[in-house]
């Protein structure tokens, strides 16, 4: 395979896992914890567009958009009737019970839907390719991915930079009490965060799934390389995310091709790398807290 291709296809999937770390960091950035249901949060999702696509013959652009009404309405639900109610959580009270939600996902997953895996088409192609550069090999596909993730960044950038909400929500992140006592509604701010967080985690899951086969277990892997990308670029940086997710993408593409027998691990070699070595990530400013 030209090596082009092998950076271009590489790029496309750390785009993809940059893209679904973004999800995981949002939630992070809001209230430290790290929401391990993402990934079955994005896959239920999923389902839906499969469920509209199938039983009732829906235009594809209209399941994507009931699906990402649907994944805000399954996030704020996840936050309010799992989170909320919890008395005097503890962070890693918080963790233990996304893990609850991501199995309780998966097995109804499973119930309406099967185990068995499903053909999920998306209305780009990845046999469709383009050359606009002797080796440089792009496909349908590709170009999807590029052109979201800078959507959606560019977007990011205008929300967290020109908006009360995203003014409100990183004044909720730095100090959760002082922004209570300006007036910031914080139980509010939450809800959006997961909300926020679980739409950008469907678009991801989505175009992810042009490469795999839809299943309930389809987005566990893909959830580990975005964890991994999200703790390579740092898990308060949005832009290193998405660094970090590149970086990742090239990795795993190129170890995959040299060394096949490494590619399900690379996720895990960086994430022991990065904590050993610079745990707040590569992107992100490590602070030391003086007693």
């Amino acid at each position: 395979m030209p090596v082009g291709q092998l950076l271009i296809e590489g790029l496309a999937m750390g785009a993809c896992y940059g893209l679904f770390g973004l999800a995981v960091v949002i939630i992070y950035k809001t209230s430290e914890v790290i929401n391990f249901a993402a990934g079955e949060m994005a896959m239920f999702s999923t389902y839906i567009v499969f469920h509209m696509l199938t039983v009732y013959n829906c235009p594809f652009w209209l399941a994507f958009l009931m699906a990402l009404v649907f994944a805000a309405i399954l996030g704020v639900l996840v936050q309010y009737i799992f989170l909320r109610p919890a008395k005097n959580p503890t962070l890693l009270g918080l963790i233990v019970i996304t893990l609850g939600v991501e199995m309780l996902l998966m097995g109804l997953a499973s119930w309406k839907w099967g185990a068995e895996g499903q053909a999920f088409y998306l209305p780009v192609s990845y046999k469709v390719t383009y050359e606009p550069i002797s080796g440089f090999i792009v496909s349908e596909w590709a170009m999807a991915v590029f052109i979201t993730a800078a959507v959606i960044m560019a977007f990011l950038y205008f929300f967290f930079k020109h908006t009360k909400l995203g003014t409100a929500m990183r004044a909720t992140q730095q100090n959760k009490h002082a922004a209570k006592i300006m007036g910031i509604q914080t139980d509010m701010i939450f809800a959006f965060a997961w909300a926020f967080s679980s739409v950008i985690g469907v678009i991801a899951a989505m175009l992810l799934s042009a490469k795999a086969i839809l299943d309930p277990q389809f987005m566990m892997e893909p959830f580990l390389r975005a964890f991994a990308a999200a703790v390579l670029g740092g898990l308060m940086s949005v832009p290193g995310v998405l660094i970090g997710g590149a970086i990742m993408g090239l990795l795993e593409n190129f170890f995959g091709y040299a060394w096949p027998a490494w590619k399900p691990i690379t996720a895990f070699v960086v994430i022991v790398l990065v904590l050993c070595v610079r745990p707040s990530g590569l992107f992100a400013k490590h602070y030391i807290k003086k007693v």
